[in-house]
């Protein structure tokens, strides 16, 4: 088995983590942020350290592609970057939303087979980031953004249960009524879930390219330009 650093940056939550032999040996992160900008660089010190410190030589690292925040993206896919061609070991981009559907496989025995799974990455408003999968993580429907309300799963929903996860979850309970519709709370993307679809990449040569390789940000990143509230003074007078 490999030795993969593995960095987790697409909402809030800043995580990294070290596995070895299908085991995470090393794992932090930040609830607190989004503080990516300067907790993440000293969390991946960290864990190069601790695995330099066991003499566990690194083979891989792994990085959360999107979709998710546009600049927590960026900072996550540029260290993973760096240490990848620092380390000259191959990159590995995991999709962001099947990394959410991990623990929810580990952890939730208790939903129904025949259970889609439906992660959500929160955008705006009552927009999302989602996808449609079945058990097996195979994609049911491709990731897209989705402006939610009661019609919008109603297709799956009709045929069986869908269950709902993720940081754009919460908000969508109120409009998604459907009997068939459930919810898991607290449900996050996090490093240290990375390592089966980290491993199953790098067992299949399925490598990203150090120098070219971009996040899957889904949609453009819009800057609003500040106003300039003393053009603006002065114009009213």
């Amino acid at each position: 088995m490999s030795c993969i650093l593995h960095i987790e940056t697409s909402t809030r939550v800043c995580s990294v983590a070290v596995s070895q032999d299908s085991a995470t040996i090393f794992e932090k992160a930040d609830f607190e942020g989004p503080n990516h900008a300067t907790v993440c660089a000293p969390f991946v010190e960290e864990a190069l350290s601790f695995a330099e410190s066991h003499a566990i030589p690194l083979d891989a690292v792994a990085v959360s592609e999107g979709p998710g925040s546009y600049t927590g993206l960026r900072i996550g896919v540029s260290l993973a970057k760096g240490v990848a061609y620092g380390r000259g070991v191959p990159l590995l981009a995991v999709p962001t939303l099947q990394l959410l559907s991990v623990p929810v496989l580990l952890f939730h025995e208790e939903l129904p087979d025949e259970c889609l799974f439906v992660p959500m990455i929160d955008a705006r408003r009552m927009e999302v980031y989602a996808a449609v999968f079945d058990r097996a993580l195979r994609e049911v429907r491709p990731t897209q953004a989705d402006i939610v309300d009661g019609e919008t799963y109603r297709e799956w929903l009709e045929r069986g249960p869908v269950c709902f996860f993720g940081p754009g979850a919460e908000k969508c309970k109120t409009v998604l009524s459907h009997p068939n519709a459930l919810f898991l709370d607290n449900i996050h993307p996090l490093a240290k879930y990375m390592q089966p679809l980290a491993e199953r990449a790098l067992a299949q040569g399925k490598l990203a390219d150090v120098a070219y390789f971009e996040p899957f940000y889904l949609k453009d990143f819009v800057a609003t330009k500040p106003k300039d509230m003393l053009h603006a003074t002065l114009n009213e007078k």
